[in-house]
């Protein structure tokens, strides 16, 4: 009688688990698919930067991919920057590199950040991951430009000549596109991150 009892308990609860793990799998995709999409409308609001060449833009898309890093790990994240520059592909004209190149920045963002927050949950976790996954995004950065980035730009949108012509009107000192990356873009990209960090936080 006892074992037919333990018998019903252990079935109720393994059906309780089973449960259980539907539902947050149901609330993952539910939240991913929430994030993405407003992430994806964030891509849109693009705010130029007086010290930047004109385009390069600030906007807000990684927030919604922090958050879900940090709600749901470093996996809802990725998700979330994969899904939003599949969908922006549908209105652009960059031939899938600047979606590329937004996406591996957006995961070098979120994955460090959410592996450190996800090791201890704290503010002071999230602080450190946010700091990290900004260093990580602007060293990508100069690194998916350099080799992936600007190497098409040159033969569809712009001469090389040109573009390290825009970093020159901003600063003449400036002698090369990889110079120009590490003085312009590694910062701006690093201090990008810190702002999203420091919003989410």
């Amino acid at each position: 009688m006892n074992m037919s009892n333990e018998t019903k308990a252990a079935s109720a609860a393994a059906t309780n688990n089973t449960k259980t793990g539907a539902t947050s799998k149901v609330r993952f995709i539910t939240v991913t698919a929430m994030l993405s999409a407003i992430s994806f409308v964030l891509m849109y609001f693009e705010f130029p930067i007086p010290i930047m060449p004109a385009f390069i833009k600030f906007d807000f898309s990684d927030l919604p991919a922090l958050i879900g890093t940090f709600a749901y790990g470093p996996l809802c994240g990725v998700i979330v920057c994969l899904i939003k520059n599949l969908l922006h592909l549908m209105d652009s004209n960059s031939m899938l590199v600047g979606e590329l190149s937004n996406f591996i920045l957006g995961a070098a963002f979120v994955i460090p950040a959410g592996l450190i927050y996800k090791h201890k949950k704290s503010k002071r976790s999230a602080l450190l991951g946010g700091i990290t996954g900004a260093v990580f995004m602007g060293i990508f950065c100069v690194f998916s430009n350099y080799f992936i980035v600007y190497p098409v730009y040159y033969q569809v949108e712009m001469p090389e000549e040109a573009i390290l012509g825009m970093y020159q009107a901003i600063l003449p000192s400036m002698k090369s596109i990889l110079q120009s990356l590490l003085v312009f873009n590694l910062p701006f990209t690093i201090v990008k991150g810190l702002i999203l960090s420091l919003i989410h936080i």
